[in-house]
């Protein structure tokens, strides 16, 4: 009995003991970066913004014969990088070879944010800082598969076309013949439209703020396709010609006046088929 007590209180000695000395190495870190800490103390995680402020978690994992074997790392990244670990290496050394480990993958993260903000990526919708590809919509139902280089990601991507055999067999024979004119210094939009001979569709959310703002008054985008030349035997509904009056009501009553003239552009063509369209319809 009297020896399951003294074994007991070693056990607790000891427990407290790592207790205290973990306690120490995430003050070191810092408490405000902890995210998670497992109650049997063997996981840690760590939140560390990179130099573009984006947030990264940090998994750190502890077996019970820590310090004196290096933990297990694992993060979102292309790659993990190497641990260097000593006997008197502590949690901040794997924090702060994680921050140079993201140094590393700035211009890789940069790259993939252009590709996203200039390019239709269709797949993946919420791509992961580990992902190196990405699916590009290049149009006529085509699409380009891009694999980029986490260590050199300016380089001329590997890439996969997918679509109709003819067009991807003739969108293949372009870029490689074009390959050379690819150059580090070229953002991906200008890179890939150059290669492809095309003019590629932008992200489909531009597309719709630039369709909105074509047309703020009238949303002539939403209407169905038609010709302004419209007669009496054309077949249109009382209930889009009502919808064009009142839009054209909106436009009087926000001040744009009488119709425009033909020399201010699309929306005089606009109103005034509206215009023409009611008269004809009330005749």
């Amino acid at each position: 009995m009297e020896h399951t007590e003294q074994t007991r209180c070693t056990e607790l000695a000891k427990s407290s003991s790592v207790y205290r000395s973990l306690y120490s190495e995430i003050e070191e870190v810092g408490w405000e970066r902890l995210v998670r800490l497992g109650g049997d103390l063997t996981f840690l995680s760590f939140r560390i913004l990179d130099a573009k402020s984006r947030v990264h978690f940090v998994e750190i994992e502890l077996d019970e014969t820590y310090p004196k074997s290096p933990p297990r790392v694992s993060a979102d990244v292309p790659y993990i990088f190497d641990l260097k670990w000593s006997k008197s290496s502590r949690l901040k050394d794997v924090v702060q070879q994680f921050q140079k480990h993201l140094e590393k993958l700035q211009e890789f993260w940069s790259t993939l944010d252009d590709i996203d903000k200039s390019l239709w990526v269709v797949d993946p919708k919420q791509p992961s800082r580990s992902m190196c590809c990405r699916q590009i919509n290049i149009g006529n139902d085509c699409y380009i598969m891009l694999y980029i280089n986490a260590d050199d990601p300016k380089s001329l991507p590997e890439c996969r076309f997918m679509g109709p055999g003819p067009v991807v067999d003739s969108l293949r024979r372009i870029w490689q013949r074009n390959s050379r004119k690819w150059t580090k210094d070229k953002p991906y939009l200008e890179n890939i439209a150059c290669l492809l001979e095309t003019q590629l569709p932008r992200p489909i959310d531009v597309q719709k703020n630039d369709q909105q703002v074509e047309c703020g008054i009238c949303y002539a985008q939403c209407l169905p396709m038609m010709s302004w030349e419209l007669t009496v035997e054309a077949e249109l509904t009382i209930d889009v010609i009502i919808l064009l009056a009142i839009r054209l009501s909106i436009a009087f009553a926000l001040g744009t006046g009488c119709v425009p003239s033909p020399q201010q552009g699309s929306h005089s063509m606009f109103y005034s088929g509206i215009v023409h369209t009611v008269q004809s319809q009330l005749l």
